[in-house]
């Protein structure tokens, strides 16, 4: 659906004292390879060499072959691109055919960055039950039945139905400034729906990521997402690439940066990040090949970015033997042990993440060219970025329904890593 949101006139505020514990910038001795910006994502860079590092989850070579050819074929017949991203019955899409000058441009941009903002722990105490957090609203935005919304489609509808109540939830010049919107106003946003027995995790991080992010952009971005939209452009002459965007986002949002530290090297994983960008393009994908992309006119090499490591996409990458777990983590795992942010356990599961889908999109690329698709085929639709939007959305189909993985040998299904963090 395409919406309009009137962004309220400019009010000053004092700025929020923001600490959120676990985003500071870690303290590495000395730069390392990763620091490099004219090396290839720092995020697979890194995440290869963790991955060999901590030596605890596996790539199984036999279950990424099978798991690509079954990947490429469900993503050909269902017709799975990036404008898929558009389908969803939530998601607010700009308007068609798209202009920077657009009403709806701005508020959309705004949209998608509070979203990615806040796009982190949504697992659940109560996971398979009616009583897990949950948010009551429309089915979609062309629907007027009645839901509960779980998981990320519960931010997704909470922050729809403030806007449909006429609050500028997404308007940074709002959430910024804790007299317009105060703390209660946000848990009044995420208020629960009647039979849920608890609350949204981490409320009170995510007040603080709104004021910091906020007062950003409003000091230096003109109060907005577009505002620094159209800055990288500038920076970049409209030649900028995804990554590019991505680095930007990481180094002017310490709440996007997603980096660890292990036996004295710094970790990317900048999932949020990713994701933000990922999602733009998405969004902003042209519905005519021939048309260039608005935000990235000289091709966003979409291909550079990796995919997006979290809790959901694991599990089912381990269902598909993508990733072999050793027993003594599968034991963790079925325990419901929590995992400490920055462990070796889950630094291993979210860098074996990223690897093996990067693995399965060169198998696919493989598979097209001996199909006779060519090498340079469809680069935007053979990315990890595309392959984690199906995984993620076949993990969510999964998740409510055992037989839908057929046609593929799979291991036995093993619960999520259960990690209580902001940065996924």
């Amino acid at each position: 659906m395409t919406i309009t949101v009137s962004l309220n006139e400019h009010q000053e505020f004092g700025t929020p004292s923001t600490n959120l514990k676990g985003y500071e910038k870690p303290n590495v001795a000395a730069p390392s390879e990763d620091d490099d910006p004219v090396c290839v994502n720092p995020v697979l860079r890194s995440s290869k060499w963790a991955l060999q590092e901590i030596n605890l989850v596996k790539l199984d070579e036999d279950g990424i072959t099978s798991a690509a050819r079954y990947i490429h074929s469900r993503m050909h017949r269902e017709a799975y691109v990036p404008r898929s991203w558009r389908d969803h019955a939530l998601h607010i899409c700009p308007e068609e055919p798209f202009s920077w000058a657009s009403p709806s441009t701005r508020p959309f941009l705004d949209w998608i960055f509070l979203i990615s903002s806040l796009n982190f722990s949504f697992w659940s105490e109560l996971e398979g039950t009616p009583r897990r957090f949950g948010i009551k609203w429309r089915e979609g935005w062309k629907s007027e039945k009645q839901v509960v919304h779980t998981g990320y489609w519960s931010l997704v509808a909470a922050v729809n139905r403030a806007l449909e109540a006429g609050l500028p939830v997404t308007d940074p010049e709002f959430y910024s400034s804790p007299s317009r919107c105060p703390d209660s106003m946000v848990a009044h946003i995420f208020r629960v729906a009647e039979q849920s027995d608890e609350g949204i995790p981490l409320l009170s991080e995510r007040v603080s990521i709104l004021r910091e992010n906020g007062d950003i952009l409003r000091s230096q971005f003109d109060g907005s997402f577009y505002g620094f939209v159209q800055a990288f452009r500038k920076r970049y002459n409209d030649c900028g690439t995804a990554l590019q965007l991505v680095q930007m986002v990481t180094e002017t949002f310490p709440s996007f940066r997603d980096e660890h530290v292990y036996n004295g090297r710094r970790v990317h994983i900048w999932k949020r990040a990713q994701i933000l960008v990922a999602e733009t393009w998405a969004a902003l994908y042209p519905a005519s090949p021939s048309d260039l992309h608005p935000l990235f006119p000289s091709g966003p090499k979409i291909q550079e970015l990796t995919m997006f490591a979290d809790y959901r996409v694991p599990q089912v990458l381990h269902r598909l033997r993508i990733l072999s777990y050793p027993p003594s983590l599968v034991a963790l795992l079925e325990a419901h042990t929590p995992l400490e942010s920055g462990s070796k356990e889950e630094l291993s599961i979210r860098a074996a993440s990223i690897i093996g889908v990067e693995r399965v999109r060169e198998e696919i690329v493989k598979l097209v060219r001996a199909a006779g698709g060519g090498g340079e085929q469809a680069e935007d639709t053979i990315s990890s970025v595309v392959i984690d939007f199906y995984l993620w959305d076949l993990a969510k189909r999964v998740e409510g329904c055992a037989d839908e993985l057929d046609g593929i040998q799979t291991a036995p299904m093993v619960p999520i890593h259960r990690t209580r963090s902001i940065w996924y």
